[in-house]
């Protein structure tokens, strides 16, 4: 509505119709007047000496009553100061015929030439990236002695290709081949901003977690990995990498900082935060001044979930220390693959050793051949912060037993100092020992349980519903053991010792009661049975399920266990619509009050119709479940019900797709290439990581972003012109 203004008894407006004659004309509304934007932009002088009128640029046109008049007047003649605006607008709007490049003079065959070399830099980017390998030399090195991979690729490349090589080689300008420091950068992150966009894209609006650990490169800077978890318009849990970012200290604040910031560079918004997923540093999850308590203070339904991984490892290096035999055991442990390993030599001694003997079984027929058998293999060192590395310790252990005995000896007869003569001999005397190879088995067996529930809980598509599952299940399992396991493990042990030539004791015999009792008992004598089946068998059972219930105490909070009423095992037979409207209650910005009216209703519908589908009767998890629903359509037609699926999905369960980003950092930024800046190796690292949705973008999209990121001095000729750059990457990767 364009206010009125009187002329005489008639009233009159500025009139929308006028935008369709003249396509310059622009209103302003604070002054109610009409101004030509062309000559606003490009008011100059015509060959008459004649300005433009001051009434369409400075202070506006605002007399309704002739104004058809007075447009047409404006316009004038072919030379007028308006037509002359109208020249220099369109050149301004036309890049391709801007002064810059009519200067240039630059035709349409340097125009196909410019996009075949650019496209030839981006084939070998393209490879480069994919395979982490460096730009400018194994040593990232700028000395003219080293061309490095990306020279020698692209000289390889363009020799395959007899038409790219005479653009690429012989019409280059000089100053012009696309082949500097700088051209390679701009492609990678251009490589790296297609890939994120996707990933933004593919999140959109749903709700999303966030993933967060910290580690330190190869020059000693302190990275942030950032990992979000979604679901996506298929109903797949989806874990993607989006940045790694230099933090100079890691306090919570600095961190909550960079995520502030790795937010608004790419649109995220906090309020969509629905899930925290971090270790058990203090700086993450402390209650009052950790990142988990700075983030909930801005978002309250960012649920925070200590990874069930690393809790998993705690339990087992509670367990390693809080049984003093166990912990004297590992201790013995270190000790051997310390002093096994210490050099070359030894190494290599004992993988001959370990070689030899699987000869001999082989020509015996005790072990057959075939493929991924048999591989040589070394001692493993266990590590309180490695995931699985006191299992595989202990595996390989067993399996090179002879070996290591036969290591051990070489050693106590050759070694040049009396201290590690002494050290192998009391090493062999303990292996030898009975207890020793009891407290193997023994751990041997619980660790085998819990490698394996870690090894399920690292899976990307994990859904919290099925982690709290194996978490029961294995609770279970170790009370099981508890009850029926001893025999297992006895036998087991006897076996073991028969076949090595170890003593094996008898159960009834009386022994000492250790140092380590109480004064009231020292001096007395308890069986051997005593021995291994209460103080070390059920202790060491007890202190791991103690350490399960405790560590995992996020099982029986209220959210969790309103969740697990979605799990859809054994025909949904855990539902309960009160416990899920709770889980509502729960989220009040996602279920407004009238949405909760409905929800009720909907919850009784959902559950008697997917019980009588067949289609839903062989879904075994909360992922597979919401897959269904998309799949047969079922997620629009009971839509609050697929949102509390959603928010139950995107909760993380372990921080392993961070642990995976740090272990892609350390082969992309090596110590040979320590001097990488962090927005290239996150370039690179983006790249390397999603190779998945690397693969499925064209090289047009990288090409055109490529361009937008800043003025160039060639332009980019559309994509029909160029013949000698229709094929993509096949030619560079085979």
């Amino acid at each position: 509505m364009y206010p009125k203004t009187s002329f005489g008894q008639q009233h009159r407006s500025f009139q929308d119709i006028w935008y369709q004659k003249f396509v310059w004309l622009e209103y302003s509304i604070s002054k109610d007047a009409a101004f030509c934007f062309w000559c606003f932009l490009f008011k100059t002088q015509n060959k008459g000496g004649r300005y433009a009128e001051d009434a369409f640029t400075k202070t506006g046109f605002n007399n309704w009553k002739k104004a058809m008049e007075r447009f047409n007047e404006h316009i004038g003649a072919v030379n007028s100061c308006h037509n002359d605006a109208r020249i220099q607008f369109e050149s301004f709007q036309d890049q391709r015929h801007s002064v810059s490049n009519v200067l240039r003079s630059c035709g349409r065959e340097i125009d196909i030439a410019y996009r075949t070399r650019l496209t030839a830099a981006l084939d070998v980017t393209r490879f480069l990236l994919k395979q982490g390998l460096a730009f400018r030399g194994n040593d990232e090195s700028t000395s003219s002695s080293n061309r490095g991979n990306f020279l020698e690729l692209f000289d390889w490349y363009s020799q395959r290709n007899t038409e790219i090589f005479e653009v690429v080689n012989q019409n280059a300008p000089a100053n012009n081949q696309l082949t500097s420091p700088m051209i390679q950068k701009d492609l990678a992150h251009a490589c790296a901003s297609e890939i994120t966009s996707v990933i933004i894209n593919d999140i959109g609006d749903n709700y999303f977690s966030l993933i967060v650990d910290e580690s330190r490169d190869s020059s000693v800077k302190e990275q942030m990995g950032v990992v979000l978890r979604y679901v996506n318009k298929e109903g797949r849990v989806i874990e993607r990498f989006l940045a790694i970012v230099h933090v100079s200290d890691t306090t919570s604040l600095c961190l909550k900082d960079a995520i502030d910031s790795l937010f608004a560079q790419h649109g995220l918004s906090l309020s969509k935060l629905r899930g925290q997923g971090y270790d058990g540093a203090s700086n993450m999850r402390g209650e009052f001044n950790g990142l988990k308590a700075l983030i909930l203070q801005e978002n309250p339904y960012a649920m925070y979930i200590h990874c069930f991984a690393h809790q998993l490892q705690l339990v087992i290096v509670a367990v390693a220390k809080g049984n003093i035999i166990i912990s004297e055991f590992f201790v013995y442990v270190s000790m051997i693959v310390n002093l096994t390993g210490v050099s070359c030599k030894r190494r290599d001694q004992l993988r001959q050793i370990e070689h030899d003997k699987i000869v001999a079984l082989l020509d015996s027929g005790d072990i057959i051949s075939g493929k991924g058998k048999n591989q040589e293999t070394s001692l493993a060192r266990p590590g309180d912060t490695r995931w699985g590395s006191h299992y595989l310790t202990l595996l390989r252990l067993s399996s090179m037993w002879a070996s290591v005995i036969g290591i051990l000896g070489n050693i106590q007869d050759d070694a040049s100092t009396s201290d590690n003569r002494g050290m192998a001999r009391g090493l062999i005397d303990r292996m030898n020992d009975y207890e020793f190879v009891f407290a193997l088995h023994l751990m041997k067996y619980l660790l085998g349980i819990t490698n394996d529930l870690s090894l399920v809980l690292q899976q990307r598509d994990q859904n919290i519903v099925q982690a709290m599952s194996l978490i029961d299940t294995m609770k279970s399992q170790l009370q099981d053991f508890r009850e029926e396991g001893w025999q297992i493990i006895l036998d087991e042990v006897n076996n073991f010792c028969e076949l090595n030539m170890i003593p094996v004791i008898d159960m009834e015999d009386s022994i000492a009661i250790r140092g380590n009792a109480r004064r009231s008992r020292r001096g007395q004598t308890i069986t051997n049975f005593h021995h291994y089946r209460v103080e070390i068998f059920c202790e060491v059972v007890d202190l791991i399920i103690q350490e399960m219930n405790n560590r995992f105490s996020e099982v029986s909070t209220e959210l969790l266990s309103c969740i697990a009423c979605l799990d859809p095992k054994s025909s949904f037979s855990q539902f309960n619509v009160q416990k899920l409207l709770r889980l509502a209650d729960l989220y009040p910005e996602d279920f407004s009050s009238n949405d909760y009216l409905y929800l009720e209703s909907q919850l009784r519908n959902y559950i008697y119709n997917v019980q009588r589908d067949p289609q839903f009767s062989e879904v075994g998890d909360l992922g597979s479940l919401a897959q269904q629903m998309v799949k047969t359509g079922k997620n629009t037609v009971f839509p609050f019900v697929y949102r509390l699926i959603q928010l139950a999905l995107v909760l993380p369960v372990a921080t392993a797709s961070v642990e995976r980003v740090f272990s892609a950092m350390n082969i992309v930024k090596t110590d040979l290439r320590n001097k990488m800046g962090d927005e290239w190796m996150n370039d690179c690292l983006v790249v390397y990581i999603e190779k998945d949705i690397f693969a499925t973008i064209e090289n047009e999209q990288i090409l055109q972003r490529f361009q937008r990121m800043k003025t160039r001095r060639m332009q980019l000729p559309p994509l029909r012109y160029s013949s000698a750059t229709t094929t993509n990457t096949s030619s560079v990767n085979q």
